[in-house]
């Protein structure tokens, strides 16, 4: 009896005590970041899907003329002209029409022109390679936005098996959504997520600047309610004080071992960020952290801060368990 008190009363104070026994949970295996690389080149797939059916319309529509120059005339394609002759739809915005004309007649003349009977070919090939360099850039975070959705999924989860009802904030119409039965997919535009814990509201925000800490945060959670953030000046006021703040954490979810220290690294300086700003403020709220890439050294420099204090929870976000069980401490908060 006295031993099970005794170790309820530890993880209650040390909340990663009921998914870690030691630095060696943190790391993550093999298979997580052979997985990890198959989830992104399946998401990479999926992104570069709108750029090959565009290149199919570009060559059908290209496949009506005889000659390169002929491609001037074709209104409904310069947008694509453009693409391919290497401007960018952020510098199309800039060009002035004969700037954009001048673009495309370049493309023609220097590639497309000196390929022959292939122009339509080299079209294509050129118009694929710049998007590809677009779809390289959209890229560059993915790893986050993955981790963002599979974080976002889980708390989900538990939520609904726990029973609670929650709202979520959609991320293109900044606006509070109700909980319903058909909840699939929502993750992709979910920026904030409310639910109530013993009567007490609690609201989740994603990558919100802290006034006070004057550095974005991957995760917020908030003593407040949607109704206190449904406007910008009501928002503001509520970011601005320091008391609401119940938790706050970093996100990596990059799953390549050789950038999993330089992870760490800007999380680590973020979290220390954090806990020195509310120092000012005589406050402490729980700090955590969840990382998909976790290396020995850095798991055990996280388990250090965890046991003396200065980093609350942590999770490795490839292993569900220790997903699952940090989500259920975010949603018991």
């Amino acid at each position: 009896m006295h031993l099970c008190v005794e170790k309820t009363l530890m993880t209650t104070d040390k909340p990663y005590y009921q998914h870690l026994n030691s630095s060696d949970d943190l790391v993550t295996p093999y298979a997580a970041v052979r997985a990890g690389f198959v989830a992104l080149a399946l998401e990479k797939n999926r992104r570069a899907t709108p750029f090959v059916e565009q290149a199919r319309v570009l060559k059908a529509a290209a496949s009506r003329i005889k000659t390169p120059m002929e491609l001037v005339g074709i209104e409904d394609i310069k947008p694509a002209l453009l693409t391919a002759a290497g401007v960018s739809d952020k510098a199309a915005k800039y060009l002035e029409p004969q700037n954009k004309i001048a673009a495309i007649r370049g493309l023609i003349e220097n590639f497309l022109e000196p390929a022959g009977a292939n122009f339509i070919e080299k079209l294509v090939f050129r118009f694929l390679l710049i998007r590809g360099d677009t779809l390289g850039g959209s890229m560059r975070n993915v790893g986050g936005v993955l981790a963002q959705r599979k974080l976002t999924r889980m708390l989900l989860s538990t939520l609904t098996v726990a029973g609670k009802s929650y709202q979520w904030l959609h991320s293109s119409m900044n606006r509070w959504a109700s909980m319903t039965d058909e909840d699939s997919d929502i993750e992709l535009y979910l920026k904030g997520l409310s639910w109530k814990n013993n009567d007490q509201n609690r609201t989740l925000i994603y990558n919100l600047t802290v006034p006070f800490i004057k550095n974005n945060v991957d995760l917020c959670l908030l003593n407040c309610s949607p109704q206190e953030l449904a406007t910008k000046k009501l928002a503001k006021a509520t970011y601005k004080l320091p008391s609401v703040y119940l938790a706050l954490g970093e996100l990596k979810g990059g799953i390549d071992p050789a950038g999993a220290d330089e992870h760490w690294k800007t999380a680590r300086s973020a979290l220390q960020r954090i806990n020195q700003a509310f120092i000012t403020h005589g406050l402490k709220p729980s700090t955590f952290f969840i990382g998909a890439a976790i290396e020995k050294k850095m798991a055990g420099e996280i388990w250090h801060q965890l046991e003396e204090g200065s980093l609350t929870n942590a999770a490795n976000l490839t292993n569900d368990d220790q997903l699952a069980s940090i989500s259920r401490w975010l949603c018991r908060l």
